[in-house]
């Protein structure tokens, strides 16, 4: 029942990428906002969110636990990923972010944890340049492997996080009241925003070339491009100018001592190259330039019943104490399927990516598995692989058997 669950969120963020790109994605966004699906896609993604935390660790730990098959796992991992893209395509629409309603409280609170994590990183120099390669893993379908590609994975998630917490602060003015003091105080996102412009975890340096993530890769920035502002550059901008500059934000917020030392940071980065790409940051210069000469007044104390996000608090008392035994129950009822239920999963995956959808949505011309050049020939028994030439495809056959008799 819950694979049937992921399938169908899975056909919705495709139908909702391609949608999007033909700007017809109105149908769906009624359609969500119609059956109330919303506040049921933000409980679905808080709870996988916490499974990642609390199950999966204790899966990796479990010495008797040796999968024939990690896929089962990784579908659950990439259930995350596909509910945060989903609803980064969706909440471009002021509609989809009223119909949250109070479950709002609980997405901003996940944003802002996904951003801390990713501003933490960067901050300790940490690397999240990670790319995966089999040859340097033991075992290419191993326990190991597979809690390298969810680390992959969270990194691009708090990513589309970020994405989904802009289009939150570009409805300020249609937002509950305990979401702006939720943004504003509980999590004091404009100062977190102001982490991630001066880490930049999008970008690194390797070899003396900059890098940066775009499109879901990372791409050798040439010298002329070094100052170019990438999407999620804009990104970060817009929320803060949401955040800062909105009227309803200005009264809510503590300009303190500290606030306003972090947010003067941003003055550095202000150069005229920079807004000559994003000419909105004049009046965040000028808001700046303001605040530095000024002590503005502090937020009025309003007393306010307080609305609390309960989704995320309510998963972990229910199954406090329980996560060892959860693991060991879905260990034995879910993560050790037989040969024909694998069969059986594969079938039912090969016809939710049907091979028109996924070259839909493909940006870039296939890749031989083998050398990586542009390639034109596929695998003619399950269609999933690509190769260069006839060579390449001998050479690959050993390692792509297995795969490919399972899909087949």
């Amino acid at each position: 029942r819950w694979l049937r669950q992921h399938e169908y969120v899975e056909k919705l963020n495709m139908h909702g990428i391609l949608s999007a790109s033909a700007g017809q994605e109105q149908l769906l966004t009624e359609l969500l906002v119609t059956y109330a699906k919303i506040p049921l896609l933000i409980g679905e993604l808080i709870s996988v969110e916490i499974w990642k935390h609390k199950v999966f660790p204790v899966l990796c730990r479990l010495e008797d636990f040796k999968p024939r098959s990690t896929f089962p796992i990784y579908v659950v991992l990439h259930h995350e990923a596909s509910i945060i893209n989903l609803l980064e395509t969706v909440f471009f629409h002021k509609e989809i972010c009223e119909s949250a309603e109070d479950s709002i409280l609980d997405l901003i609170d996940y944003c802002h944890r996904k951003l801390t994590l990713l501003a933490a990183r960067s901050a300790n120099g940490q690397a999240v340049t990670l790319e995966l390669h089999a040859k340097d893993l033991a075992s290419p379908s191993s326990m190991q492997e597979l809690q390298k590609q969810a680390e992959t994975m969270e990194f691009e998630i708090s990513l589309k996080a970020l994405s989904v917490l802009w289009f939150i602060t570009d409805q300020v003015e249609s937002l509950p009241l305990s979401a702006l003091t939720r943004m504003l105080n509980t999590h004091n996102l404009p100062c977190l925003l102001v982490e991630l412009v001066e880490h930049c975890p999008w970008s690194c340096w390797e070899a003396g070339k900059l890098k940066k993530f775009e499109n879901g890769a990372w791409h050798m920035v040439p010298p002329e491009d070094h100052m170019k502002m990438t999407k999620l550059d804009g990104q970060v901008w817009l929320a803060l100018l949401n955040l800062l500059l909105s009227p309803a934000c200005q009264r809510k917020y503590r300009f303190d001592g500290f606030n306003k030392s972090q947010l003067l940071k941003l003055r550095v980065f202000l150069t005229d190259v920079l807004i000559d790409q994003l000419p909105n940051l004049l009046e965040m210069q000028r808001f700046l330039s303001h605040l530095a000469m000024t002590e503005p007044a502090p937020p009025k104390k309003d007393l306010v019943l307080e609305q609390v996000p309960v989704i995320w608090d309510h998963i972990l008392k229910k199954n406090s104490g329980k996560w060892e035994a959860i693991a060991k129950h879905q260990v034995k009822h879910s993560f050790s399927p037989t040969d024909e239920e694998l069969k059986l999963q594969a079938h039912r995956w090969a016809q939710t990516y049907s091979l028109d959808m996924m070259e839909a949505l493909a940006p870039d011309k296939p890749r031989c598995r083998v050398c990586g050049v542009e390639a034109a020939k596929r695998c003619s028994r399950c269609r999933n692989e690509w190769y260069c030439t006839r060579a390449c495809q001998v050479q690959h056959w050993q390692k792509h058997k297995p795969a490919c008799n399972l899909m087949a």
